[in-house]
Order: C-alpha cells, then sequence, then structure tokens
C-alpha cells in the first residue's frame, strides 16, 4: 500500500499534473483545512511570497515551490485548502487527485492547535490514501495564549506518523520540520500508521473486496479504495481513467459486485463521517492540556459581541462606513496631487510630438485621447485603492470577515442562497472580476452560479469614484463643516451598498424559485482565531497582489476606450459630432428612467472601464472633443447643473452606476468561469433590466409626488 508504489500504471507526474521533477528531487504535498496556516508554512519553507488569506482566489489551484534541506532537493505542491476528500467541492477533488495519483514521497497534513479536534477529519483521511504522512501541528503560539498544550508524544503515539509542533509565522520548530521530512523521504522513520477502524458492518465490506483491489490496481491504497466504493463515489472512477492508463473498470465492477446491492450511500457517508469525528474528538481530549479555560473563552467573548444578532450588523456597517469614511477623505488630496502630477505633463508631451512633425489629429487623439484617459483613470483610481485595499486586507488578516458571512448567512439562506456569497461580495469591492472568481468557494454549481450573476450588484473600486463625486456634490455639499461632509457623503455610499445587497438577496431569491431551482446547502463556515496581522504582508498584498493587478486592468480596457471616445467626439457629420447624434437618439429612453442621453451613453462608453463614466459625460456636455480634468467638484458641480442636473437626476446617476450591466473584465471572467455564453449573457441581461427597472420606478414616484 502506499502512494509511491512503482508497479502501477501511473502517468508520470509531468502528463498528470504539468509538473516537472528534477532528477533525486522528491515531490511532497501540503494539505490542510482553510485558516490553519498552511500558505505560511509554504511560504517558510520554499522562501516564496504567496497571500495568506483564507479565503476567495488564493488556494483555488496549486501553488508549487522548491527548496534545499541537507542537500536534498524538494518540490512542495501546496494544495487548496479543503476539509475533507470526499470530493464535493473542487477544492476536494483536486487535493484528492494529487494525493492519490501524484506518486508522492510524502504529504504534509497542517493543523490548527487551536481547534485540532475539526483538523483532524482531514488527517485520518489522507492517512487511509497513503503511509507517507506528516502532522504538522501549527499555530501552537496561538494554542499557547489561550493555555493549551500538546502532548506531542502521545499523538505520535496514537497516529503512528511524525507530528511537528510549530509556529510557522515565527519560525518555532520549522527546523525540526525539515529533518522529519528528509527522514521520511528517505525511509528513515519507521511508520506504525493506526487508521480509523469504523462498524463491523463496514469493515466487513472492506475485507471482502480488499485483497481483490490490491491486486488489481496496486497504485492506490487498496483500504481507501475499497471505502469509496462501499461510499458510491463515482467520481474517482472519472479520476481514475484520467490519471491511470490500462483496462481495469471491468475488474472494478466485478469487485463492486460482491458488495450488498441495498447500500444507502448517504447513511455510509454520514457513518464515515461521524465515526471520524467521534475518534478525532476522543483523540484530542486524550493529547489537549488546558492550563486556562478563560484564554480559551477570550475568543468566544469577542464574538459573543461582533456575531450577536444585536451587534454584530450595527458594528459591521459601521466598519464599512468608517473605511468608506477614510478612504473619502484620504483620497481627496493624493488624488489631487497626482492629477496636477500627470495632467502637468501633458504640454510636454505635446511639444514633443509637434517637435516631431506629428499631425495634429494624431497628436490630440494620443494626448487628448488616449494620455488623459490614463491620467484620469490613474489620479482617480489609484489614491483611493491605495488607502481602501489595506484596510480591507487588515480586516481579513485580523480574521474578521468570516464574521462578516457568519452574520449575513440567516439572510442568504433565507434566499435561498449560499452563506459564501457574501464573501465573494468582499471581494467584488475591489473587483467584480474577482469576486466572479472567488465564487469557485462555493461548492454547489447552482448556488455558484448565483452568486456569479448577482456580484455585480456590489459597487467595485471603478465604480466609487462616481458614486462619491456625485454624492458628495449634491448630498454633502450643502454641509460647511468638511468633516460633517465627508461623513455624510460615506453615509450615502454605504447607504447604497445596503440597498445593493438587498437586490442582491432579492434576485438570488427569485433565481432560486425560477431559473435555479433549488434549495440551499448547509455549509461549515470556519471562525478562525483572531490574529494581529503582519503589516508587511498586508501592504504586500494589498499593493501588489490587488492594488496595482486592478489598476492594471483598468489602465490596458481604458486606453483604447478613451481613442474611441476621441473619435466619436471629433467625427462630426454636419453641425454635430457623432457623440451628439447618439445622445440625442439615446435621450427619450434616458428621460424615462430620470437620466439623459449624454448619461446614458456615458455609461455605454464606460463600458470597458467604469472609471472612464464621468469624464466621457463632460466629454460629451462641454463639447471639448477630449476628457477634461476640473480642479474641483465645485466646478464639476456647476457643469452638471447647467446641464440640467437635480436631485432626482443625481439619484439615479447613482442608482444605475450600482445596478447597471458588469464592465467587460467582469463578463469576460464570468465566461471563463461558467463556460457559457447563456449565463454571459444573463450576467449582462440580469442588472441592465434591475437598473432601469429602479430608475424608472423612482422617476415615476418623483413625477407623482413632486
Amino acid at each position: 500500500m502506499g502512494l509511491t508504489h512503482e508497479s502501477t500504471k501511473a502517468k508520470s507526474l509531468k502528463d498528470m499534473f504539468d509538473i516537472e521533477k528534477k532528477e533525486n528531487q522528491f515531490v511532497i504535498a501540503l494539505a490542510g483545512n482553510p485558516n490553519t496556516g498552511k500558505s505560511t508554512v509554504f511560504n517558510y519553507l520554499t522562501g516564496l511570497k504567496q497571500h495568506t488569506g483564507n479565503w476567495p482566489g488564493k488556494t483555488v489551484a496549486t501553488a508549487r515551490g522548491d527548496f534545499n534541506y541537507n542537500n536534498t532537493d524538494y518540490s512542495l505542491i501546496d494544495l487548496p485548502g479543503t476539509y475533507s476528500l470526499f470530493a464535493l467541492s473542487q477544492e476536494e477533488i483536486v487535493a484528492r487527485d494529487f494525493i492519490c495519483f501524484g506518486n508522492l514521497d510524502a504529504v504534509i497534513v497542517v493543523c490548527d492547535a487551536t481547534c485540532l479536534e475539526r483538523n483532524l477529519n482531514l488527517v485520518f483521511q489522507v492517512m487511509e490514501l497513503t503511509d507517507k504522512v506528516i502532522l504538522c501541528v501549527n499555530l501552537i503560539d496561538e494554542a499557547k495564549k489561550k493555555g493549551i498544550y500538546i502532548d506531542k508524544e502521545k499523538l505520535e503515539q496514537k497516529l503512528g506518523i511524525p507530528v511537528v509542533l510549530t509556529a510557522a509565522r515565527k519560525g518555532t520548530n520549522m527546523d525540526e520540520l525539515q529533518e522529519v521530512i528528509y527522514k521520511v523521504s528517505f525511509n528513515e522513520y519507521k511508520f506504525s500508521n493506526k487508521p480509523v477502524i469504523y462498524n463491523n458492518h463496514i469493515e466487513d465490506m472492506v475485507k471482502l473486496i480488499q485483497p481483490d483491489l490490491e491486486a488489481s490496481i496496486p497504485s492506490i491504497s487498496s483500504r481507501w479504495l475499497a471505502l469509496r466504493l462501499i461510499d458510491e463515489d463515482e467520481s474517482i472512477f472519472e479520476s481514475m481513467n484520467k490519471y491511470i492508463d490500462g483496462d481495469y473498470m471491468n475488474e472494478i465492477l466485478k469487485i463492486k459486485e460482491k458488495l450488498h446491492n441495498d447500500i444507502d450511500k448517504q447513511k455510509i457517508r454520514d457513518e464515515f463521517t461521524k465515526i471520524n469525528y467521534d475518534v478525532a474528538k476522543d483523540l484530542s481530549d486524550e493529547v489537549y492540556n488546558i492550563s486556562s479555560k478563560s484564554k480559551l473563552d477570550k475568543d468566544e467573548k469577542i464574538d459573543s459581541i461582533l456575531t450577536s444578532k444585536k451587534f454584530g450588523l450595527p458594528i459591521m456597517l459601521l466598519l464599512l462606513s468608517s473605511i468608506l469614511w477614510i478612504t473619502i477623505q484620504g483620497a481627496n488630496y493624493p488624488s489631487k496631487l497626482l492629477a496636477t502630477l500627470l495632467f502637468g505633463v501633458e504640454p510636454t508631451f505635446t511639444s514633443v510630438l509637434n517637435s516631431i512633425n506629428c499631425p495634429i489629429w494624431l497628436n490630440e487623439l494620443l494626448v487628448l485621447g488616449l494620455y488623459r484617459t490614463l491620467a484620469w483613470v490613474v489620479s482617480v483610481m489609484l489614491p483611493p485603492m491605495a488607502i481602501f485595499f489595506p484596510l480591507f486586507t487588515l480586516l481579513e488578516d485580523l480574521g474578521y470577515l468570516p464574521r462578516v458571512a457568519f452574520n449575513l448567512d440567516h439572510l442568504f439562506k433565507k434566499a435561498c442562497a449560499h452563506g459564501k456569497q457574501c464573501l465573494t461580495m468582499c471581494m467584488g469591492f475591489g473587483c467584480n472580476a474577482a469576486g466572479v472568481i472567488g465564487c469557485r468557494i462555493i461548492d454547489s454549481p447552482r448556488e455558484r452560479l448565483i452568486a456569479i450573476l448577482t456580484n455585480n450588484f456590489v459597487p467595485c473600486n471603478g465604480r466609487f469614484p462616481t458614486l462619491i463625486a456625485v454624492s458628495t456634490i449634491f448630498f454633502s455639499s450643502v454641509i460647511s463643516n468638511s468633516f460633517v461632509s465627508s461623513v455624510t457623503t460615506s453615509l450615502c455610499v454605504t447607504l447604497l451598498i445596503i440597498f445593493g445587497v438587498l437586490i442582491t438577496l432579492l434576485i438570488s431569491y427569485t433565481l432560486s424559485k425560477t431559473l435555479l431551482k433549488g434549495v440551499p446547502s448547509t455549509f461549515t463556515l470556519e471562525l478562525p482565531p483572531y490574529r494581529i496581522p503582519q503589516i508587511g504582508r498586508v501592504i504586500y498584498t494589498s499593493i501588489i497582489d490587488r492594488t496595482l493587478f486592478v489598476l492594471g486592468r483598468a489602465v490596458c480596457v481604458a486606453i483604447p476606450a478613451g481613442v474611441i471616445t476621441w473619435l466619436f467626439a471629433n467625427i462630426y457629420i454636419g453641425d454635430l459630432s457623432l457623440l451628439s447624434y447618439v445622445a440625442n437618439f439615446l435621450d427619450p429612453l434616458a428621460k424615462l428612467i430620470g437620466l439623459d442621453g449624454f448619461i446614458l451613453l456615458a455609461f455605454i462608453l464606460g463600458f470597458p472601464a467604469n472609471e472612464i463614466v464621468i469624464p466621457i459625460l463632460l466629454m460629451s456636455y462641454l463639447a471639448t472633443g477630449s476628457m477634461l480634468e476640473l480642479d474641483s467638484l465645485n466646478a464639476l458641480g456647476q457643469v452638471l447643473r447647467d446641464h440640467g442636473w437635480t436631485y432626482l437626476t443625481a439619484l439615479n446617476v447613482m442608482l444605475f452606476s450600482l445596478l447597471h450591466w458588469p464592465c467587460a473584465t467582469t463578463l469576460i471572467t464570468i465566461k471563463r468561469e461558467t463556460g457559457s455564453f447563456k449565463w454571459t449573457i444573463l450576467g449582462f441581461l440580469i442588472p441592465t433590466a434591475i437598473a432601469f427597472i429602479v430608475c424608472f420606478l423612482t422617476t415615476t414616484v418623483y413625477k407623482i409626488f413632486i
């Protein structure tokens, strides 16, 4: 038994998982539940910088890093964080298949020392798959703070595998972990694996078919494969066809015929889970020494406030408003400074192009169209993102975001959606495309589609400038006190976000009762311990992984949009530009929803990037043929009022900006994630219809009562 059996028909590691293995290099897999510090262990061993967040998009796919110890080369594969190997989600399938078919030299399973009982279930399942398992009990520093001490020797004796107690963030006992890896790789550790023993009924069935399985497919643990046949896990056959050569299915089906035909798959799976957790509880009780109950209760006391029905939601809204206020206040000065710098360089570019006899039309296209668009997007987007993302990442590293999901879980269940949808919405604040990718954490295909189709109702960073500017001009500029004015703006934007959440719940419920009928699935939401954020990692992650990534995406799509808009504004038919002709054509439809043709056209031309909606609108209103940078929001407000904007117009622009179609990047992402033009088209049509309906209703009500 074991994963490294050489007499199998398994394909090479390169063929199966596209992993190049050097000669004499050992391949080690790193598995574990979310929130155990698995990525930190990976980073410490390999020296690679990798985000240690516990949520969407960070460990959905495997990551690889190489390291050397005692003149021996190792390739470490960081598997997706999973709670089990029962193949109920894509993450579990990836982890299971790599451990099962990767011809590994060892598997390190990382557990959280503060909640060993919950983590041991995965350890037991990996031990059924392979003999060579190393248990890394991480976060012993956190456990110590809670008065928890683990009897390492007893744990090793009970499991029959090597155990290392670590605190990877501080490097505690990481040398010992490397030494154990070395010994296991060279077969210097004598394993005496003690897998979980199930009830007599299950064990009798295992004994009945295990010898035949070992003879037919020696490359896979015969006990584990027998258990999968017993609980009728059909997904394993698909993986076997993918990773193993040879004709063995007929033999498998013959072996399976020996089992009883009246096996209840769900009851058997529940029995496996129950026994595993019972054994895990007994084992953790034996190896835990708790010296201070009060320390253990510290997180529970905090959670009793942050996740309570009475205080949970108000605190969450207060934090969101505070982050928005800090972002709004903090971004004003650097945004103006950056705009002054970037627009100050513009005359130089014009002079350089003139000096090389560049045609006037091309000069204006490059400077007034391309460069000015770039300058606007960078000056408007970069400062608020550089503030918002670090604050958001700080909450993530602190361990607060899972509490947000916990607080909203019951609302999403009432809407027949998945509780984890809240987390994908949180990612949408930065970028809706990232939020769509984050929907991978939702196991159910039905609920994943609901989350994908509704993520757009969370305003991304590209829509915040429009929301903030319009809110400030029309709803808080009348307040003379700058502090109160900025607070008012943040409250207005917060109320819009709350409205977006309500729309998300309503559409999720509607989809679950119509196109995507079904019952919400249950899930285990891990509430990680509160941790002191690592400021260096927060800055690196928020600036490099998020801010610059989103900014780069916006620049790539905004530059061609600026060129196209310039052409529309400078090509005339008679006395009117193409821009004006199209705006006049759209005007009757726009008036129905409380806008005008130029506003609706600005949103259409802003399809590649939401950040350029306001500058396109200014270009259209002032007929300058290029995007403008006004000196202040007061100047912008004056232009808008001169062109007929009222409070109704401002409200509808904010609502339309919140609810309208996704940007081009998000739609492309929806297509990639769903693999379907149907769902991509619906991803465009649903928010568009909602935006028109809501704005039509506000306009109708306004006309009736005003």
